[in-house]
């Protein structure tokens, strides 16, 4: 027997008879390791513990307490989940199991609908398959031995993802545990006993392979954990999230709405809503300006044209919708790129010009399928605070570093902290390998030079150039993807964009596209969530409320009314014949900062009694002092 060589993390390197399992290999380099380890990597290739190494190599042990290990770790509980179901319900075929973000889920094709108590069943047969201590056993099958395999079980649905595996795949890999096979590339934790917390969630329901021409099935989602304090932490999150979710919330305080009548994806603002939108708006534009950005509007709809021409036709048709209009094709804008293309072409540009910076509030519409839509947070109309910078190739480093610091002000004035991604070139993409080098190692050095701390998401930058990626975290330590900066040498070479350089030529200025609250529909969920629906007061849509204490106060009520109106501070009224107690409660439900008492004593003094939402009780003052106060706080954004 042929002899390997090992390489571990720390450098040290050892042989091993071929064929020693994985597992064998580790416990001679530091056994300690085994009692949390679920899998390894050797060579870049994930191996089960109990593989047998053919081949030497770098080998890294992947902890259960990693992301990656925690990701094995559910995969296994799925499969114990399919195990238990298929034993607690006759006649149900298995389909697919993956890990997810938050956990995992099994589709699963079933005449019933399964049920809550249903899913207690469930939950019991599992701890019995997890007692069991059963082993994963991994087993390798030629395609047609395996084919055989299923189609003796009666599982349709394995038979139908084995054929339509590429041709050249002639091997198949199963995994058995406790009596149950599934289809599997693996790699699994050693064996079910190694499972200590998990949950099943919910039931949805989810078309066969994504697509809405095939069978509906039964998703049974679950969650799991390494160990039981986690999956208790996770549910608690869970709790909080609903406490916080801006879907109820935007009911509760009356935002805005999602109407069937209407259609998905599609957003209703009532009066609060859109007041709260117009203020966040008002402040970028404010903003802005401040920073030397020219205010742009574009039309809707672009001829097809523009759109083969940009290179979204080939490469973002899917998400677009079309129209016709006397016979020819229209594009209805995804994004807002191309009229502010055309304004800087609208005339010749000399690099004394440049930057050029144009800022539109720009709606865009998208075609996302109806199974990812979740109330603010994914639409099909949204609002973008989107801006496109023209520049030298030279001005690229400070215009990039400009835009981080015009984030980094944004989130400190909301409220929010963020991480930062480099997005690479994606396989589908438009641009020469020298562009893509040119714009992501621009975007590499301004974010080193600003000393900002990042990670690399290979391929996930747009079509036509890379990108950083700013996302916040909110309350729940959740990330969302709001702000982001992209580089762009292929739109302005495709539009034939120019400007005369200091030697008299025609030279290609770059283009940065960014945004930085992102879609304000999306922007908006978030803060609404993170603030629980109490606003800063510098943002809350209503700010203070009038509350009288009987029918005699309402004349002087009405004066206070309008002297607070007349100031731009953003007031209700409650002039409602009902006890004081009553109408602060419901101040208080509306999540409203003041509530402004109005009894004998102040109609005497000629002042008001402001309370905080909090309870506090800050003592009579006249409304100009309570204007004053108000000013204040805004200018300061609290």
């Amino acid at each position: 027997m042929g002899k390997i060589e090992v390489q571990f993390a720390d450098g040290k390197k050892q042989s091993f008879p071929a064929g020693t399992a994985v597992r064998d290999v580790i416990a001679s380099w530091r056994k300690e390791l085994l009692g949390s380890a679920v899998a390894a990597r050797v060579n870049g290739d994930l191996l089960d513990l109990s593989r047998p190494l053919e081949q030497g190599g770098a080998l890294e042990v992947i902890d259960i307490h990693t992301p990656e290990g925690l990701g094995i770790l559910r995969h296994s509980i799925s499969h114990v989940m399919a195990h238990a179901v298929q034993d607690t319900f006759q006649g149900v075929k298995v389909t697919i199991g993956p890990s997810i973000e938050d956990g995992f889920y099994y589709d699963f094709d079933y005449e019933k609908t399964f049920t809550p108590e249903d899913l207690k069943k469930i939950e019991d047969r599992m701890k019995e398959i997890v007692s069991g201590d059963f082993p994963f056993v991994r087993q390798e099958m030629s395609r047609q031995e395996a084919l055989s395999f299923f189609k003796e079980k009666g599982e349709s649905y394995k038979v139908e993802l084995i054929n339509d595996l590429p041709e050249d795949v002639k091997t198949v890999s199963l995994y058995h545990e406790g009596g149950f096979t599934d289809l599997c590339r693996g790699p699994h934790i050693p064996s079910t006993g190694l499972i200590k917390a998990y949950k099943l969630m919910s039931v949805a329901g989810a078309y066969w392979r994504g697509d809405e021409k095939n069978k509906m099935l039964q998703r049974i989602y679950g969650t799991g954990f390494a160990t039981e304090k986690e999956l208790e932490e996770h549910l608690r999150m869970i709790e909080e999230a609903k406490r916080r979710d801006h879907r109820r919330l935007g009911r509760e305080l009356d935002l805005f709405q999602i109407s069937d009548e209407v259609g998905p994806g599609l957003i209703i603002w009532h009066p609060k809503g859109a007041l709260l939108r117009t203020i966040i708006e008002d402040w970028e534009r404010k903003e802005h300006l401040r920073r030397g950005y020219d205010i742009v509007l574009g039309p809707q709809i672009l001829r097809d044209h523009m759109w083969i021409r940009s290179g979204h036709m080939d490469h973002y048709k899917e998400f677009m919708y079309f129209t016709e209009v006397e016979g020819q094709g229209y594009g209805i804008k995804p994004m807002n790129c191309l009229s502010h293309m055309l304004i800087y072409k609208s005339r010749i540009r000399s690099y004394k010009d440049l930057p050029i910076r144009y800022f539109e509030l720009g709606t865009v519409h998208r075609h996302e399928k109806t199974g990812v839509l979740h109330g603010l947070l994914r639409v099909r109309q949204f609002t973008q605070d989107d801006a496109h910078i023209l520049c030298t190739p030279e001005q690229l480093n400070s215009e990039i570093r400009g835009i981080a610091d015009f984030v980094a002000y944004a989130m400190k004035i909301f409220g929010f902290e963020y991480d930062v991604e480099l997005s690479t070139r994606p396989q589908k993409s438009i641009g020469s390998d020298e562009d893509w080098d040119l714009a992501t190692s621009a975007l590499e050095k301004a974010l080193k030079d600003n000393h900002m701390t990042y990670d690399i998401n290979v391929g996930d930058g747009a079509f036509y150039g890379p990108k950083i990626d700013f996302k916040l975290r909110d309350a729940l330590k959740r990330k969302w993807q709001c702000a982001t900066i992209q580089c762009d040498f292929a739109l302005p070479e495709r539009f034939d964009l120019s400007y005369i350089g200091p030697d008299g030529e025609k030279h290609r200025p770059v283009m940065l596209h960014r945004v930085i609250l992102g879609a304000i529909e999306r922007f908006m969920g978030v803060l609404i969530e993170q603030y629980v629906g109490a606003f800063p007061l510098w943002l809350s849509p209503v700010q203070a409320v009038l509350l009288t204490v009987t029918d005699k106060q309402i004349p002087y009520g009405e004066e206070v009314y309008k002297k607070l109106r007349d100031a731009d501070i953003r007031v209700e009224k409650d002039f409602r014949n009902e006890k004081l107690g009553f109408k602060v409660r419901e101040a208080q439900l509306q999540k409203t900062p003041y509530m402004l008492v109005i009894g004998d004593k102040e109609v005497e003094s000629g002042k008001i009694s402001p309370r905080q939402r909090d309870g506090k009780i800050l003592g009579m003052m006249s409304p100009e002092e309570f204007i004053a106060l108000v000013r204040e706080k805004c200018s300061r954004y609290e």
